[in-house]
């Protein structure tokens, strides 16, 4: 049995006394303070098992360095496990000896008492099928941080935004924080290690611990569904919201998490290939064909492109598929794939004049023509920087303003985007910072002002050292 069960995640329980102990999850640390710290260990571990559906192994530690292979179910059960060469515990003391954990035996409650070591024998009646939990294990109640109204006094507000904040509260210094993409809530690290998440209001939705040397938090899509992310050196955690138990997938040495696309690209070290999240686990994607760049992951699917195409999906266990870029009019052929980001690909095709090219935006599904920008010097194009909006209405691709939703481009020549807020654009013309919404007039506004993250609710989210401030809308 205990061969079929997946290694991950990788779960220590170690007992420090009689009333101590610590769960490791994922590399995640669970202090337990409790007068039978076993049973509570294990109905930590049961709680993740029946999150994930399925039993996990677990190591125990006993206080005095002996260690004992098992089997948690997601009903609290447990089975002991056989440890290799033999049946002798590890650790100091040898013997062969069993556990002082709970282990499932048939039908009765036993204590004995076996070489005058004491042996605690649970006996916990054998389910008569998958376990039917009647409530969604949920994240433990924690201090809120401290949440309270302020001015923004520190440099210029954006157009349209008040000094007044709603809403104010300390974040982990040098962290950003994360706007949802819906705009009804964000997410920080608090300084006492923890990721909070507010709504428009500033009042806190839920909260959970977090180990050090942790990620800011990303949005993104895992399974179709949205999802809170953020990373350790070796972990990646995710939470579906609404104050579910996180998921934690153990990361190769090594390895990169990107978020070009709606979902994580777990990209190997060394060239070694790259993984998708599927299921709470790593899939591996096809390996990318001979001079192919991956761009990036939607779901269990990657795209990847060639300089000069073709472009193509892969996913897991599926054959590949094409993606034929339609050409925008008069062009003399696909000059070279730029970038790509959800649901978008930009390509520059050639106009049959020296070093003058078409930047194009297509769709990354079927490969038809979304928006066009006028002709530009390749060299100038080629340092065009993407700022796409998450909600697909407005788009800056360096001097080239697009307005999705009227289907229409306009160039600012010089221009360079800096970043989208709703339909505005922030970005510098020549040496002055400018907003403009694509079609509009643009507006200078002082170099030092302030960017929003994005907007939530009725607020504008920015940060100035390791606060977050929700401005309030400007009054008329």
């Amino acid at each position: 049995m205990a061969e079929k069960i997946p290694s991950w995640p990788k779960v220590t329980i170690r007992l420090y006394d009689d009333h101590n102990a610590e769960v490791k999850i994922a590399g995640r640390s669970h202090p337990v303070n409790h007068h039978d710290p076993r049973q509570a260990a294990i109905q930590l571990v049961s709680e993740r098992a029946a999150q994930l559906g399925r039993a996990v192994k677990a190591t125990a530690v006993e206080a005095d360095g002996a260690s004992w292979p098992l089997i948690i179910h997601p009903d609290g059960s447990v089975d002991a496990v056989e440890p290799e060469g033999g049946r002798g515990r590890s650790g100091r003391g040898g013997g062969g000896s069993k556990p002082l954990w709970p282990i499932i035996v048939a039908g009765v409650v036993a204590l004995a008492l076996i070489a005058g070591t004491a042996v605690y024998l649970l006996v916990l009646r054998k389910p008569a099928g998958p376990p039917k939990p009647t409530v969604s294990p949920t994240l433990p109640a924690l201090p809120a941080p401290t949440v309270t109204p302020d001015q923004f006094v520190a440099r210029p507000v954006p157009p349209n935004w008040s000094v007044q904040a709603g809403w104010t509260v300390d974040m982990m210094p040098n962290t950003t924080p994360a706007v949802s993409p819906d705009g009804t809530e964000v997410a920080i690290l608090t300084p006492d290690q923890k990721l909070a998440v507010f709504d428009a209001n500033g009042k806190v939705l839920w909260q959970d611990t977090l180990p050090s040397r942790t990620s800011s938090p990303v949005y993104t899509t895992i399974d179709s569904k949205p999802a809170l992310v953020v990373t350790t050196e070796d972990t990646l955690y995710y939470w579906p919201g609404h104050g579910a138990l996180p998921t934690a997938i153990e990361l190769p040495n090594s390895s990169a998490v990107q978020y070009f696309g709606t979902s994580p690209l777990i990209t190997l070290a060394a060239d070694a290939g790259n993984s998708v999240i599927s299921g709470g686990q790593l899939k591996s994607v096809p390996p990318r064909r001979r001079d192919s760049t991956v761009l990036l992951a939607e779901g269990e699917r990657v795209l990847s492109a060639r300089y000069r195409g073709p472009l193509y999906w892969d996913q897991p266990g599926k054959d590949q598929k094409p993606v034929n870029l339609a050409g925008p009019k008069d062009n003399k052929g696909l000059d070279h794939i730029v970038a790509a980001s959800p649901g978008l690909v930009l390509a520059l095709w050639k106009t049959g004049v020296t070093d003058t090219v078409i930047p194009v935006v297509h769709s990354s599904a079927t490969g038809a023509v979304v928006a066009s920008c006028k002709q530009a010097r390749i060299q100038d194009a080629e340092r065009w920087q993407w700022v796409p909006d998450n909600s697909r209405k407005v788009a800056a691709w360096g001097a080239c303003l697009i307005n999705f939703t009227t289907k229409t481009s306009v160039t600012m020549p010089g221009f360079q985007p800096l970043s989208i807020s709703g339909t505005t654009v922030y970005g510098m013309n020549g040496s002055k910072m400018v907003t403009v919404v694509p079609g509009g007039a643009a507006h200078e506004i002082p170099d030092n002002t302030a960017r929003p993250w994005g907007i939530v609710g009725n607020h504008a989210i920015v940060v100035q050292g390791s606060f977050l401030y929700a401005l309030n809308k400007a009054t008329r």
